[in-house]
């Protein structure tokens, strides 16, 4: 019986910025006023959100605070579509370093790779939530998918009590791993189709 390795944070965010780059590239100023499956915020607030966690996260993969304390209007800038990839690839950087996923990180003294995987989770559940705003599908890669699935579990019960997962939603048997991965968060994947 062999223990399989769990792929690297580094090598499942570089992946997963992949897929979000082109996507939130594409979001259009006239869509920034839109709802998102996130109740509390709309596109503009959430692609700030999502700024913020990005920023933030390459601080925790160095082991060093993070400041969610405020959240710049980084839209306010010319090209944030651009600055978004860059900040991504320093967020690859980052988690890619030697010793990243070792030790603990953040205030809580989590789990590094606890902590690298909810940047993980921010990154392709909210662009999911931007895909959905901006009347579009977005599919991640199923390494990503599955990197994710045990550890969003595992931290469920603590995220429902912090109120930053939702009750988790009932899905058929044939949803997709996918799917139960954001029904999982409180998201109901079917209730927002195109």
């Amino acid at each position: 019986m062999t223990n399989e390795i769990p792929p690297r944070i580094g090598d499942l965010l570089r992946t997963a910025a992949a897929h979000a780059a082109p996507l939130v590239g594409s979001i259009t100023d006239d869509s920034l006023d839109a709802p998102t499956p996130c109740a509390e915020y709309d596109v503009r607030a959430l692609l700030n959100h999502l700024f913020a966690v990005v920023v933030n996260f390459q601080a925790l993969a160095a082991k060093e605070p993070a400041d969610f304390s405020e959240t710049p209007d980084r839209l306010a800038e010319d090209g944030w579509r651009e600055r978004f990839v860059a900040e991504t690839g320093k967020l690859v950087t980052a988690w890619s370093a030697p010793g990243a996923e070792e030790g603990t990180s953040g205030a809580m003294g989590m789990p590094a790779r606890t902590v690298g995987s909810m940047v993980l989770l921010d990154l392709t559940v909210h662009v999911w939530d931007l895909a959905r705003a901006t009347g579009r599908g977005f599919e991640p890669d199923p390494a990503v998918v599955a990197g994710l699935a045990e550890e969003v579990e595992r931290m469920a019960p603590m995220a429902r009590k912090m109120n930053v997962f939702g009750d988790a939603v009932d899905l058929p048997e044939d949803a997709t791993g996918f799917e139960r991965l954001l029904a999982t968060t409180g998201r109901d994947p079917r209730a927002w189709t195109d």
